[in-house]
Order: structure tokens, then sequence, then C-alpha cells
């Protein structure tokens, strides 16, 4: 947008109109044969643009630019200063580009957070889609299993027992379902007090491999751990909050894995931070999976993902456990090559 200093607009209009009465003056003179009528008209010229410098000067000063100050409060109050006060002195000739620029800004913020609105809204209805279905599958099961019971299957010998444990399991499921939702809603409400402490980061992938060893021989699938460097590594984080991210983490690299493969947990140590990394040989993932994977209830590959079991909520948990701590957690995969999962931790001083 194009602007004109406030001086350059009163000298230009001064101008004009002193021309205008100059050559009428002129023309007239000129017309009664006065003697040295160009000297009036010179003189009328510079009285003409004195006196229409100072009148429109004093218009743009005290009523233009005073109108435009007032708009340019409004806005700024609007906007982002309750108080309605203009927090910078904004020269004459800046003010109208400045407004330009506010509501230029203003403008595309509200788009931004529009488009952002639609897209909470999208992924508010997915998150709904997607709980309800979660849900449905073991309340259904639940149910199946109650009607037959209730229909006479309680009095079969060979079928009531293995109803109830399936249907003790489904409960099992919904319980889970339930918790990791709270969970989830707790860390994203910043509700969820971290109880920070140094312990052994060593010591626990130990103790957390080796509660999965039963696990992982299911798919035959050998767990190894690399200290790196140090015979211990120290952190500072909560400690079953850390522990709660390398069992969802190491238990998706067993679900994922090949037969016979492996998953390996290495850490590197650095100045001020470890790094942690969760690699596996398993069936890996397709890049454009990888933005989303962190989502809620989000799945790469839905019916497997759901025969393997799982509420879909762990690497949602790991992530905002880890976004907490103030730490980020990445993921680097390929199809039929594997994956590997990497989160730092602050080093304890």
């Amino acid at each position: 947008m194009k602007t004109y200093k406030p001086a350059r607009i009163t000298v230009n209009t001064s101008l004009l109109i002193a021309l205008v009465a100059a050559i009428v003056v002129l023309v007239i003179l000129f017309s009664s044969q006065v003697k040295w009528f160009w000297i009036y008209a010179l003189v009328v010229f510079a009285l003409v643009f004195i006196a229409s410098y100072r009148i429109i000067n004093y218009a743009l000063a005290n009523y233009f630019y005073h109108s435009i100050r007032i708009i340019y409060r409004n806005i700024i109050q609007l906007k982002s200063n309750p108080t309605g006060t203009i927090p910078r002195k904004i020269p004459d000739d800046r003010i109208i580009s400045e407004i330009n620029r506010i509501i230029i800004d203003w403008e595309k913020g509200n788009k931004e957070e529009i488009d952002h609105l639609k897209e909470m809204e999208n992924f508010r209805k997915d998150f709904l889609g997607n709980v309800s279905h979660e849900l449905k599958t073991p309340i259904f099961t639940i149910q199946g299993y109650i009607h037959t019971l209730i229909d006479g299957g309680i009095e079969d010998q060979d079928i009531n027992m293995l109803y109830l444990q399936k249907a003790a399991r489904s409960i099992d499921r919904l319980i889970s379902i339930v918790d990791d939702l709270e969970s989830i809603s707790k860390l994203e409400a910043g509700e969820m007090i971290l109880e920070n402490r140094t312990f052994d980061l060593n010591e626990m992938i130990h103790d957390v491999n080796e509660s999965l060893e039963l696990k992982a021989k299911e798919q035959n699938i050998k767990l190894e751990f690399d200290p790196g460097k140090s015979a211990h590594n120290f952190v500072y984080a909560d400690k079953e909050r850390i522990r709660q991210v390398l069992v969802n983490l190491i238990v998706n690299s067993i679900k994922y894995g090949k037969q016979n493969g492996s998953t390996r947990v290495s850490i590197e140590d650095h100045d001020d931070y470890v790094t942690v990394d969760i690699t596996d040989d398993g069936i890996g993932i397709e890049k454009s999976h990888l933005g989303r994977l962190f989502e809620r209830f989000y799945r790469v590959d839905k019916s497997r993902s759901r025969e393997q079991g799982g509420t879909g909520l762990g690497l949602a948990i790991v992530k905002h456990i880890l976004e907490a701590h103030q730490q980020k957690i990445s993921v680097d995969s390929s199809p039929g090559v594997g994956s590997t999962f990497t989160f730092t931790l602050k080093k304890s001083i």
C-alpha cells in the first residue's frame, strides 16, 4: 500500500490552490491591462499558498490524523491491549501504513486461528470416532459372552468358565483404555506432577528387559542393551514415567518385530543429556505414517494392531511424558528394515 507523508500532501495541495488563485488573478488583471499584473499574481500566489498550507496542515493534524489515531487506538485495544493505550508513538506519516500492517497481520492470524479450529474440530471428530470404536469392541465382546451365559451357557461346564475368563480379559482392556485416556488428559492439562529424581538409566533398562523377556520369547525376539561408554548413566527425571516410556517403546518393537529378530536399546552420552535409541529389525513403517504416529489411537495397520492388543495410546503417552520432561522423541523407519525410536533425557548433575 503506497502512502504519502502529511507534509507532502499539504504542500502539493497548497501549491495547487495557490496556482489556481494566481492564474485567476493573472487573467483578470491582464484583461484589465493592469500594470505589473504578474507581481500581483505572485503576491496572491504566496499569500494563498501560506494560508492554504496553514489551514490544510491544521485540518490534517487536528482532525484527519486525530481520527486515524482514534481508529488505531481502537484496533490496538480490540487486538491485544485492553487498556486502549498506544504502545509507542507513531509518526503521522506512518500511522496509516501501520494500521494497514496491523490489519493484514490480524487477518493472517485470524485465518490461522480458523484453520487451527477446523483442524481441532476434525481431530475431535476423529478422536470421538476412535474412542467409540475402541470401546465398542470389548463392550460387544463382553455383551456376547454374558448373554450366552444368561441364555443357558452358565450351566455348561465346558464354556461357562471359559466365557467368564474371556469377558474378564475384555474388561481389563476397557480399564486399560480408560486408564490411558486419563493419563493423557492429565499430561495434556498439566495436572500430572512429575516426581523427578536421580536414578541409573542403565539399571532401569536391565530391569525392563528382564520383565519383558517372556513376551519377547513368544516372538523369538532377542532383547539387547548397549550402555555406551559408561557402566552407569544417571539421569534426572520421573523414574516411573520413564519406565513407562521404555516399556511402551520396547513392547511396541516386540509387537511389530519379526520372528527371530532383535530389539536393541542403546545409550549415547552427551554433555548435558543422554540419547536413548530403541531399534528393531521388524516390519518398519511407511514414511506417510510417521507424521501421525504419536496421535491418539492412530494405527498404521489397524487389523494387525488390534490382533496384537494394546489400547492404541502407548506412543501418544510416550510423547506427552517426554514433553512434560521438556524432551522430544523422534522416529526413523523404513519398510522391511525396521524402526528406531530416539529420545533424550537430562543428565543428573
